[in-house]
């Protein structure tokens, strides 16, 4: 592990002019649309190694350099992609001017850390869903791309699939009238994860880049592959893992670009006894403003069960909306029906593809770094989806609902879930904390 800090890094990798301290030109070769794009991955577990086969498959993508802080899952990223470079470090990734673009599959915590020094080297990003640990860096993402004019594509991949754009189509040509309350579900079994003491950080694993600016907690087993999830440290519960993905999609369908103005839920730990901090039942309602002259107001309805095999209308992640003349189910699945307000059914045009596809998605973000063409998701349409369930989470952890202001993101008069828009970073610093934060970068 290199003893460069973060400040070191950013400067002896950049010499380049900033605005706002964001590098905005010169770090990253600028690609032309004739070029193939080298991109590295940052993190190589589950999801990590589905962006590795992904970007295999596209023809104008190098695939240079996989990275992780697990001697093992790098071990196993380089098996599948053997003529990419191995690195244990991504400053490494920042540092290389050759790498165009960074994807990032890292634990939550560290997914806007690792973008926001990925944007100041010059860097494209695609970054994992929720694109950040809560609100604060969330908006923190947004102001960084926007400074930085580099491409960011957030992974929620459903904005890349025709199958799922054809149904938003629908929804907004009026099919089954307004749209007035969108619900989306993430009901699964997902089992506990027991109790455990802190113990030995296993051989290979370099455990303090992985908790990098989170607080350093001592290594226990049950807070470490995967299970990180459900620690408020590292995760954001299921409804940030799974939840995000329908909650975006019930987002796009109800038509809202801006937050809730009001958030209530209920939920905690039902059914499992374990460590895990996170609820395993959740219901959060958001509520939006309304379409002048046809809606007063909007919702968006959440509800998550990690216990039960009982899937709403035989779909276990899916939505609903419900319209002023009939209503549609969806699930990314592949399965859409509408009904008419008296029940019937709505015969639909669809495409003849029904697959969701990380590959699609990734295609779209390479595509908009060699043309300058949108991406599908980008900051901004990611931070709003990501909000909702930090938003949720807190209501849940504070037993109660509250207010939003969208424009300040704040929740006025609440001081106790107002600092749960943010977090607390690593006593004592470390190279990873935002400089939003105090850190050195």
């Amino acid at each position: 592990m290199s003893r460069l800090n973060r400040r070191d890094f950013l400067y002896t990798a950049t010499a380049a002019a900033t605005v706002s301290g964001t590098v905005v030109s010169g770090l990253a070769r600028q690609a032309s649309p004739a070029d193939r794009i080298n991109v590295a991955v940052i993190g190589n577990g589950g999801q990590g190694r589905a962006h590795i086969s992904s970007y295999l498959t596209l023809a104008d993508v190098n695939l240079v350099a996989v990275c992780d802080v697990d001697e093992t899952r790098l071990a196993e990223a380089q098996k599948l992609a053997p003529n990419a470079k191995a690195i244990s470090d991504f400053r490494r990734l920042l540092d290389d001017r050759t790498i165009d673009a960074v994807s990032i599959a890292t634990p939550d915590h560290w997914h806007t850390p690792a973008a926001l020094m990925a944007l100041s080297a010059g860097k494209h990003v695609y970054v994992e869903k929720p694109c950040s640990h809560n609100v604060r860096e969330g908006r923190w993402l947004v102001e960084a791309a926007k400074n930085s004019g580099r491409v960011v594509q957030h992974g929620t991949q459903s904005r890349s699939a025709e199958f799922i754009q054809a149904a938003v189509e629908i929804l907004r040509a009026g099919t089954i009238g307004d749209i007035v309350i969108a619900r989306a579900w993430d009901v699964q079994f997902r089992p506990p994860i027991g109790r455990a003491q802190p113990g030995e950080v296993p051989k290979g694993f370099d455990y303090d880049t992985w908790t990098g600016p989170a607080p350093l907690l001592p290594f226990q087993s049950n807070r470490h592959h995967y299970s990180w999830h459900w620690w408020h440290a590292f995760g954001t519960g299921d409804a940030g893992n799974d939840g995000v993905h329908e909650i975006d999609i019930a987002r796009w369908g109800l038509g809202v670009n801006t937050h809730p103005h009001s958030v209530s839920a209920a939920g905690g730990k039902y059914i499992h006894q374990d460590d895990q901090e996170f609820p395993d039942t959740m219901t959060a309602v958001f509520e939006y403003p309304g379409i002048e002259g046809q809606v007063a107001r909007r919702q968006l309805i959440f509800e998550m069960r990690l216990w039960s095999h009982y899937h709403p209308n035989n779909i276990d992640n899916g939505n609903e909306f419900l319209g002023t003349r009939g209503r549609m189910l969806l699930t990314k699945r592949g399965k859409l029906e509408v009904f008419d307000e008296k029940g019937g059914r709505i015969d639909v045009k669809l495409p003849d593809s029904r697959s969701v596809s990380v590959a699609s998605h990734q295609q779209n973000f390479i595509q908009a770094i060699r043309t300058g063409s949108p991406v599908n998701a980008d900051a901004a349409t990611g931070h709003l989806s990501s909000t909702l369930p930090h938003l949720g989470n807190i209501a849940c952890r504070i037993g109660r609902g509250f207010r939003f202001d969208a424009e300040t993101e704040t929740i006025p008069g609440d001081d106790e879930a107002n600092a749960l828009l943010g977090r607390s970073y690593r006593s004592g610093g470390h190279w990873g904390v935002p400089a939003e934060a105090g850190g050195v970068g």
